[in-house]
């Protein structure tokens, strides 16, 4: 793989992993659109892998205070420490995830990667993220969620096993329909990013690992040093964004990019996006 189509795609996973476009699906169009071969899933995984280590960086502050509390209260579930509520509504939260995650790999992901299911993800979550962000009243901060709103957001979060639903686009959606406020839904979302995604990269490293090529462990290793750069870029212009607008710059961008896809799906349009590069 080139160095050039690993910064393109180190930089297309760092600007959409934490906004609500959906990083996945872009990074399976990367190819489709492009003369560049499809860098497949392992190399997704790994990009992503750079991002979590951004959301680590970025709220080191939160948990440091998540493994202090839970030293103080030797794990048990005390949740009047703060750190210690936050850890058991992220696990609770992660559980369906995983379990979604393991069920699919014994059916495959390769038909998930179709123009036509992306096109309508991006487009219909992209509508209902609009509604809910709309429509619903700000009222909670994430130390007032309970675990059962932990459990819906992580049952949020399965739909985007399925590319172009954007993980951080439904799980920030089902927060703000539970009354989060923009940023702190967010901060949850991107939290909520480290154990799914560390789980899904342990997998995908330690294949890339057996399988001994070293070109592709190297080509890993640079994309989830140039992921991780971008993506905290992202993370910084997003929580700044937050503090006084909404999420609809996003939804538009879905509704257009979705549409575009579809017409393309469905041989309505040709799209030709950076097919000389």
């Amino acid at each position: 793989m080139s160095e050039l189509q690993l910064i393109l795609l180190s930089l297309l996973q760092g600007l959409t992993e934490f906004l609500p476009v959906s990083s996945s699906g872009h990074l399976i169009l990367f190819s489709k659109f492009t003369d560049f071969t499809d860098q497949g899933a392992a190399m997704d995984v790994a990009l992503h892998i750079g991002s979590v280590l951004a959301v680590i960086l970025y709220f080191s502050p939160t948990l440091w205070q998540i493994l202090a509390d839970l030293w103080k209260t030797r794990f048990l579930p005390k949740f009047r420490f703060s750190g210690n509520q936050l850890f058991y509504l992220l696990l609770v939260a992660t559980i369906p995830a995983l379990i979604m995650g393991g069920a699919l790999k014994y059916f495959g992901t390769d038909w998930l990667r179709s123009t036509k299911l992306i096109g309508w993800n991006i487009l219909c979550y992209g509508i209902l993220l609009w509604v809910v962000d709309t429509w619903a009243v700000t009222l909670k901060q994430i130390r007032q969620l309970e675990l059962k709103d932990a459990f819906l957001i992580g049952l949020a979060q399965c739909l985007a096993l399925l590319p172009g639903t954007s993980r951080s686009g439904v799980t920030i959606t089902m927060a703000r329909f539970l009354g989060l406020e923009r940023r702190e839904a967010a901060k949850f979302s991107m939290l909520l990013s480290i154990p799914t995604i560390l789980a899904a990269g342990a997998l995908a490293i330690y294949g890339l690992w057996q399988s001994g090529d070293i070109g592709q462990i190297n080509d890993a290793l640079h994309g989830i040093g140039y992921s991780f750069i971008f993506s905290l870029s992202a993370i910084f212009i997003m929580m700044q964004w937050l503090k006084k607008w909404s999420f609809w710059p996003f939804v538009v961008y879905r509704i257009a990019l979705g549409t575009i896809l579809l017409l393309d799906a469905y041989d309505i349009y040709d799209i030709e996006i950076l097919s000389n590069i």
